[in-house]
């Protein structure tokens, strides 16, 4: 099978050369097209768990989802049924868990391949929409991270900030959506006929045949045969969802060359009476073993400057679990890190990083944190160089987020350089609460190092930002 990088070039190729223009749009159904899954069932689950459904509201959903399934009511009927509880309710409740449900469920299934897509469109300065029958409260979070602008949508009627209960007619589903897209169009003077749909529902059918290109994307079987006989380009994706066996297979072989490498590891630090020789071998192994059995390509840009200006504070963006093998497979050896207290806990991890100097802190007590950091500076200035994400914590989407000035502080105490590691796409292989690693190519752009022999108290937040932002235009945000 092709990498993920493969497929995603492959997958552009049509969008590269297309013309340029907003009066070209692109259109995106959500769930599994931008999704692998349906964000209605990580809603539903989630007000549920939460308690904030009656029991009532719980039974009309579960009847109405039933009878539409069944195909005795229409999709309308539906969401009239199920909507009908939200009389009297703020619109603010809906905002709140929209954004939860997509912190928590909906984040980490964005397919890869569909961020490849919206964001080749948006190169060539296309306007981009999610087309959805889903709400804006599934929908917004994601459209607002994946840099989509227009949202259209099954809206809910509201009145002063307060659900009615009515469902504003006609509703975004089959021929709704049609109407949404030329809706759109005549707003803002888009040509259809040069224009794409990507949607995995032979329901979109409409929407499908008004515009020029269209692109069923994970197509359910109708949609795959009608694709079939229209002779439309189909793609499918696998990079979310159910992990395949093989995928299962190889994370099993990452985990179980743990124990080689470690002992590899501890021989030669015997044998040399060094234990920093013993952590560099291990680390080093298990980094290469790791990455080669899970099919991850790492691609470094930039490599030089790894090496050129040691011992250096390497900050890097917390996307996967996998980042600290890959920082362990760049920068080889004479490396520590910062890591939660959480970790020095983990039964087969917490000794692993504790025999390597990882410096644990207690993320709840700032105070705490800080004076911990002391052995940090210490390990600089006897020559080991230091990992550290600013942002603290791995993130649920390629996003930046705010930089926190511990690896700074630490920098300006040891009077080491910093050296940015950008990752581009680390998400790809393993994102936040991942078990299984896809094969993937990930790329990682390695800035030139950055004295901060002239930083100050008064200019350091100043200076986090500068840096702050070299990561953003790295990553084209």
């Amino acid at each position: 099978m092709a990498s993920l990088s493969t497929r995603k070039a492959r997958l552009i190729e049509h969008i590269v050369s297309a013309p340029r223009g907003a009066r070209v749009a692109a259109f995106f159904d959500l769930d599994q097209t931008l999704l692998a899954g349906f964000s209605a069932t990580s809603f539903f689950r989630e007000r549920l768990l939460s308690g904030r459904m009656a029991p009532r509201e719980i039974a009309e959903s579960l009847l109405g989802g039933l009878s539409f399934a069944a195909g005795r009511t229409g999709f309308s009927g539906f969401m009239a049924a199920s909507t009908a509880a939200y009389r009297g309710v703020a619109e603010s409740m809906l905002q709140e868990i929209g954004e939860e449900v997509f912190e928590k469920h909906l984040a980490t299934q964005i397919y890869p391949e569909a961020r490849a897509l919206v964001e080749a469109h948006r190169q060539r300065g296309h306007t981009v929409a999610i087309v959805s029958s889903a709400t804006r409260y599934q929908a917004e979070p994601l459209a607002r991270d994946m840099g989509i602008r227009h949202v259209l949508c099954t809206e809910l009627e509201v009145e002063d900030g307060v659900f009615t209960g009515r469902v504003v007619h006609p509703t975004c589903y089959g021929e709704g959506k049609a109407i949404a897209g030329r809706t759109l169009a005549a707003e803002l003077g888009l040509d259809l006929e040069r224009s794409y749909f990507y949607t995995d529902s032979a329901e979109d059918l409409p929407l499908l045949e008004a515009v020029g290109n269209p692109h069923p994307l994970n197509p359910d079987s109708r949609l795959a045969q009608i694709a079939k006989e229209r002779q439309w380009p189909v793609r499918r994706f696998h990079s979310r969802g159910t992990p395949t066996l093989t995928e299962i297979a190889r994370t099993s072989l990452v985990y179980a060359s743990i124990l080689p490498s470690v002992g590899v590891g501890a021989a030669a630090g015997l044998l040399n009476r060094s234990r920093r020789e013993g952590v560099n071998v291990a680390a080093g192994l298990w980094a290469d073993l790791a990455t080669s059995l899970s099919g991850v390509d790492l691609r470094v840009e930039g490599e030089q400057h790894l090496w050129s200006h040691r011992p250096a504070v390497f900050i890097f963006n917390h996307q996967s679990g996998l980042d600290p093998i890959l920082l362990f497979k760049m920068l080889r050896r004479d490396l520590t890190g910062v890591g939660k207290q959480e970790l020095l806990f983990n039964p087969v991890f917490g000794p692993m990083f504790a025999a390597a100097g990882v410096v644990f802190i207690d993320r709840a007590d700032t105070g705490k944190a800080i004076r911990a950091l002391a052995p940090a500076v210490q390990a600089l200035r006897e020559g080991v160089s230091l990992a550290i994400a600013p942002e603290g914590t791995r993130s649920l989407t390629p996003r930046i987020g705010r930089f926190k000035k511990g690896a700074f502080h630490i920098a300006m105490q040891a009077k080491a350089p910093i050296v940015p590691v950008v990752f581009k796409n680390a998400l790809d292989a393993l994102p936040k609460d991942a078990m299984v690693v896809r094969p993937s190519t990930v790329e990682a752009v390695v800035l030139k190092p950055i004295s901060t022999a002239r930083w100050t108290q008064k200019n350091l937040d100043a200076n986090i930002e500068k840096v702050r932002r070299k990561f953003i235009d790295v990553l084209d945000q």
